[in-house]
């Protein structure tokens, strides 16, 4: 072969060997697949505690219901009470300490996200009752007319 065909190819193939060679002093040893195969993934195993000690940020609908099951109670019944509370109310992460109260998102963009009118005739989706959020009542946030906890129940 010809020169022109030689000189790419050793480049790529220094390249590789380069690349390989980083690998093997950059990526830790017990990184890897391991013995659970590639279903779960790569991770380091010495990394595992380390996860493990991470503090939690999202504690769940039971962890709500600890304080405020009056509420929780309430959602039970509602329309949104298969979402967690933590979809709208932000992650608990370690409420009621700090913060000692969470912010609530009532912005139009937070009812939005599952009520734009969208058309998808073959998912699930398609069954949320959607608003075009341009021309329904712009002005005003969602909250403002309809109970987050029940949407149904026009309370104010």
């Amino acid at each position: 072969m010809k020169g022109h065909v030689w000189r790419p190819l050793y480049v790529v193939i220094g390249l590789v060997v380069f690349i390989l060679l980083v690998r093997m002093f950059y990526v830790p040893d017990d990184f890897g697949a391991q013995d659970r195969g590639y279903t779960f993934g790569f991770h380091r195993l010495s990394n595992e505690q380390e996860w493990k000690d991470y503090p939690q940020k999202y504690q769940g609908t039971v962890y709500c219901a600890d304080c405020h099951d009056d509420k929780t109670e309430e959602l039970e019944m509602a329309q949104h009470g298969m979402i967690p509370c933590e979809n709208c109310h932000g992650a608990a992460m370690q409420h009621p300490e700090a913060p000692e109260k969470l912010t609530i998102d009532r912005s139009r963009e937070m009812c939005t996200r599952c009520h734009a009118k969208l058309h998808m005739p073959t998912s699930a989706r398609h069954d949320l009752p959607g608003i075009d959020p341009v021309t329904h009542n712009a002005e005003y946030q969602c909250s403002e007319c309809h109970n987050p906890h029940n949407p149904s129940l026009e309370d104010m």
